[in-house]
């Protein structure tokens, strides 16, 4: 089976969000789970600035044409090389060394996305190498599908449409002009709604025979009007293309017993070794460590979609109790500067650091006794994964990947954290509350601990799915070659 999988961003190499460590992850997991040389995958990301100016090694592989009004424009294929997961790296005069990932321009996004889709399938046919599953995400990569559909290409004859979506909010408003540029006409006479005929990532999903959200949850989240972003009568009407399919951790990269940037390893059978993380962090804050209080984290990007001020307002109003807590992260203005104001007012027990900084997670996974995900909404989430690995108990919103991850049956010996349901600083801060009395129990406290560092989130079950979803729309396609539009 050979598949082509499409992204914005892919670690090692260039890592922004999570579609960074998905796309990073799961192409090498399903190379893992099947069998020597029965699966042909192969990744392709853009030649960002960042990856230019420190490039890993690569060899040039060809010069590609593509379509674009008034003129074509060109595009140079990388090779990298000797990787088990064969990469293609795809330049163009879109992608100048000082250009961000994504720009607060959308326009510019547009073109650069819209020329690195289609240079992708440009690129299968100079090659001659046809796939049997095109796997795109999110709006950036969605043109390819949606060209594969309207384009008339015997070449792709056979070829699925694969779509994660990761994020549904971002539409890929203002890349409208660009598709139009690249050939790509408006999907005049399909069932999407007339605002979203010209927009990326509905033409994906339009295009996509089946489409994969990142939890179970969120699959159905996006069918309902407070989550799917004014599409969700259509995707109501494609619910049986819909799938949930979790992300999945990197184990080797988050593993408290090998983990080279914590002060002290520990795993499950020697979890009173997490303590000393803690004491050293303090300590470097100026804090006076103290095994009764707990240490509360939020690794996140500063977002209203996070719920940080649901969290300020929370921690606010719990200044009768012990606690001590601290913020990292970047990300909104306004949300920085409310963040950072908290510290102004109680220094004594709580911190914000402003920065990007993975090693100073890594610490805080290690540190923290809970890691707090107040998110109004979560399609998968990965932080809650991470601190349940790390012995830290998590509380969370319950929405989307957090209600799949996280079990809350009120009791903790049975239990792996903390949800609460409405989007509300009261909820957070009475489930906070919950939490810290919890925490003064610590042989139950203990047990929750342990039941989170057993739980599985190992990327090998996902993959497996991802690989029965391949082999379905494969076996549609050997069936059913003219796969009708937007067909259920």
């Amino acid at each position: 089976m050979k598949i082509f999988y499409l992204a914005a961003e892919a670690e090692p190499y260039i890592k922004v969000g999570g579609l960074g460590d998905v796309a990073g992850s799961l192409p090498h997991a399903l190379q893992e789970i099947t069998a020597p040389n029965s699966i042909d995958i192969r990744v392709a990301i853009p030649f960002h600035g960042a990856l230019q100016q420190q490039p890993p090694p690569l060899k040039f592989l060809t010069n590609l044409f593509i379509p674009h009004y008034p003129q074509p424009l060109q595009a140079q294929v990388y090779e990298l090389e000797n990787s088990s997961v064969k990469t293609y790296f795809i330049n163009g005069n879109c992608f100048a060394q000082d250009a961000p990932v994504y720009s607060a321009d959308a326009s510019l996004d547009g073109i650069k996305f819209t020329f690195f889709s289609l240079a992708c399938l440009e690129l299968a046919q100079t090659i001659d190498w046809q796939p049997d599953i095109v796997h795109a995400n999110d709006w950036h990569t969605a043109p390819a599908l949606y060209a594969l559909l309207v384009q008339d290409e015997t070449f792709f004859r056979h070829t699925g449409r694969v779509l994660t979506i990761h994020n549904l909010p971002y539409l890929g408003h203002g890349a409208g002009e660009a598709l139009t540029e690249f050939g790509l006409p408006p999907a005049l006479n399909s069932p999407l709604p007339v605002w979203a005929q010209q927009l990326p990532l509905p033409l994906g999903i339009y295009a996509a025979d089946r489409i994969i959200a990142v939890s179970p949850t969120y699959a159905k989240e996006i069918q309902t009007a407070d989550f799917g972003a004014g599409l969700q009568e259509y995707l109501c009407s494609r619910r049986n293309d819909i799938v949930g399919i979790l992300n999945g951790l990197d184990l080797k990269v988050w593993d408290p017993s090998t983990d080279p940037y914590i002060a002290v390893t520990y795993d499950l059978h020697n979890l009173d070794k997490k303590e000393n993380n803690k004491k050293l962090l303090l300590k470097e804050l100026g804090w006076q460590p103290s095994p009764d209080t707990p240490l509360i984290a939020m690794i996140t990007r500063l977002d209203y979609q996070k719920g940080i001020d649901l969290a300020l307002s929370a921690l606010r109003k719990m200044k009768d109790i012990p606690w001590q807590a601290l913020i990292l992260g970047t990300g909104n203005a306004a949300v920085e500067q409310a963040v950072a104001q908290l510290q102004l007012d109680i220094p004594d027990r709580y911190k914000a650091i402003l920065r990007f900084d993975p090693h100073l997670s890594h610490r805080l996974y290690a540190a923290a006794d809970m890691l707090l995900i107040p998110s109004r909404y979560e399609p998968c989430g990965l932080a809650q994964m991470i601190a349940m690995r790390y012995g830290t108990v998590p509380v969370g919103r319950a929405t989307g990947g957090l209600r799949d991850t996280i079990q809350d049956s009120g009791n903790p010996h049975t239990s792996t954290g903390y949800l609460f349901e409405s989007a509300s600083s009261d909820a957070l801060e009475e489930t906070l509350r919950r939490a810290i009395q919890n925490f003064a129990q610590r042989r139950a406290w203990r047990k929750m601990q342990r039941n989170g560092m057993m739980q599985d989130f190992s990327w090998a079950r996902s993959a497996r799915q991802y690989l029965n979803v391949y082999q379905e729309v494969v076996e549609k396609k050997i069936l059913d070659p003219v796969v009708q539009e937007g067909s259920s």
